[in-house]
């Protein structure tokens, strides 16, 4: 069955007996070739129910839609890497949302159902495999569920290195969403991923520069390397010849630590000058990070 394969191999009751009588139905689960996942939500094969499986299950079983970090999976987001290590994999937890006046009805183990008062129809994504909110949309509910400050300034700032919104896009739905939760965080982390802050640790850094009365360095900053090879620099004082590299969990790879080793060296020949911090001394040791660039700048 068609409509079976497009959901990942999942079917409510009322679908199927569009194409198929109940007895048939009842039939091909007493076999064991479907399976029950839900009340009225079957699964039609007898495979591992795989993690796309499941957000059908979820958005079928209460008749939702995928929102925040579930809705963003399924255009290709990749979870923010955490500064103390490697890239945050997708977990079991399914988001889906609601407009305010449905109740969730006992909805599937591990899927959370928020509700909402403000869902217009320019924020609803119904091409979506399955249906979900826009992106837009979905980067500000992921980032008001987030489990921290932390974490939501981190997938805001994913969202946008991977190019899935503008602030464009975002600004109109901060607008609508005036009560959000992390509304000012959000509207903040929006303004400087749209400038260029690719992770917390730059935000970290350049809330570090500000709190000291330092320059304000630009960040991403493209630049050409040996073999025509495109650079970025995290920080750049462009006036004072001074770049800060900031350092996570992800350069103890040595392939990682190598690109980086050889992207100093390429600043350094001309005679720019590399400072480096792990983003770990930026909440340890924030009073060295300023002493050390205070110097740097005064050096130069």
């Amino acid at each position: 069955m068609e409509l079976a394969t497009a959901q990942a191999g999942i079917l409510t009751r009322r679908q199927a007996l569009c194409h198929l009588t109940a007895r048939t139905v009842e039939r091909k689960l007493s076999s064991g070739r479907w399976r029950s996942a839900h009340q009225g939500v079957y699964v039609t094969h007898t495979g591992p129910i795989e993690h796309p499986a499941r957000r059908w299950i979820a958005v079928l079983a209460t008749r939702g839609l995928l929102g925040g970090l579930s809705a963003l999976e399924t255009l290709g987001f990749r979870g923010p890497r955490d500064h103390r290590g490697p890239r945050e994999s997708p977990g079991n937890r399914i988001d889906i949302l609601l407009p305010a006046h449905r109740k969730p009805d006992n909805p599937p183990p591990g899927v959370v159902v928020h509700r909402t008062t403000t869902l217009p129809d320019s924020d609803l994504h119904l091409m979506g495999r399955p249906p979900g909110t826009m992106p837009a949309r979905s980067l500000v509910d992921a980032a008001q569920w987030a489990s921290s400050d932390r974490r939501a300034w981190a997938v805001i700032a994913a969202g946008f290195q991977q190019r899935l919104v503008s602030a464009d896009d975002i600004q109109p739905v901060l607008a609508r969403m005036r009560r959000a939760r992390r509304h000012a965080l959000i509207t903040e982390a929006v303004t400087w991923s749209a400038g260029g802050v690719h992770s917390t640790a730059e935000a970290d850094f350049l809330h570090l520069c500000r709190r000291a009365r330092l320059p304000t360095p630009v960040l991403q900053r493209e630049r050409r390397g040996g073999r025509g090879r495109t650079n970025y620099l995290d920080a750049y004082f462009e006036d004072h010849a001074l770049h800060v590299e900031i350092d996570g969990g992800h350069h103890t790879d040595v392939e990682q630590w190598w690109a980086d080793m050889s992207r100093q060296n390429e600043l350094w020949i001309p005679g720019d000058r590399v400072l480096r911090f792990p983003a770990w001394a930026l909440h340890h040791r924030p009073d060295e990070v300023i002493a050390q660039l205070r110097a740097a700048l005064a050096h130069h």
